[in-house]
């Protein structure tokens, strides 16, 4: 029985016209909320319309926030959670947006990972996925093989100063990703667990280039 909760329609936050336009979905980080992200859209290409959603899971009393998945140590990320979580995305998206509206998708760490995931889980639904300071999560997918196939663009930054993210996550996505997506992948020297203006113009001209 799956143990992660569908996401909180109610808690979404938009920027942009919401008329039909290509839409990219933001998704935080662990111990934040919808709130998050969204406060990046005004600095992002306005084509688009950008939705903030949060995450399924309440974090651990007393701390505020949301999760994607459970972390017990920066070790422990379970992957099967992290599908379920995907799962729970894409069927706000099926929900929300519906079957022919254009999607992207831009997360943050936990978010960046579960946009990975969700685009493995059905590679044709998503135009792209920008993954900040993320990693793929280690498996076989069923759909990996169209993926590869597919090879959409994906945006992968991190900083040469981020202990956040375990080093074997790293290796693996630096592994992974060229094999199953158009990667744009970004090292910003002396950047933390964060995302810094430098990678936000790197950012801009991504998603510019998915409008055209």
């Amino acid at each position: 029985m799956d143990t992660t909760p569908a996401l909180d329609a109610a808690a979404v936050r938009w920027h942009g016209e919401d008329d039909g336009r290509p839409v990219v979905v933001l998704l935080h980080g662990y111990g934040s909320d919808e709130t998050d992200l969204i406060a990046l859209a005004p600095l992002l290409p306005d084509g688009f319309a950008y939705a903030a959603v949060r995450a399924p899971l309440p974090m651990p009393w007393p701390q505020p926030g949301h999760a994607w998945y459970p972390i017990e140590g920066l070790e422990s990320r379970d992957a099967a959670r992290t599908t379920e979580a995907a799962h729970r995305l894409l069927e706000w998206v099926e929900t929300t947006l519906g079957a022919d509206r254009s999607v992207g998708l831009l997360g943050f760490s936990q978010g960046g990972a579960i946009s990975l995931q969700a685009m493995r889980l059905s590679p044709a639904r998503f135009d792209f996925a920008a993954n900040l300071s993320g990693y793929a999560t280690p498996g076989v997918l069923p759909g990996d093989a169209a993926l590869a196939d597919a090879r959409p663009p994906v945006f992968w930054g991190r900083g040469t100063h981020d202990t956040v993210i375990p080093e074997p996550l790293v290796a693996h996505t630096t592994d992974w990703l060229p094999g199953h997506a158009d990667l744009v992948g970004r090292i910003y020297p002396g950047l933390g667990h964060a995302v810094s203006p430098a990678e936000l113009d790197d950012l801009r001209v991504f998603l510019d280039k998915r409008l055209r």
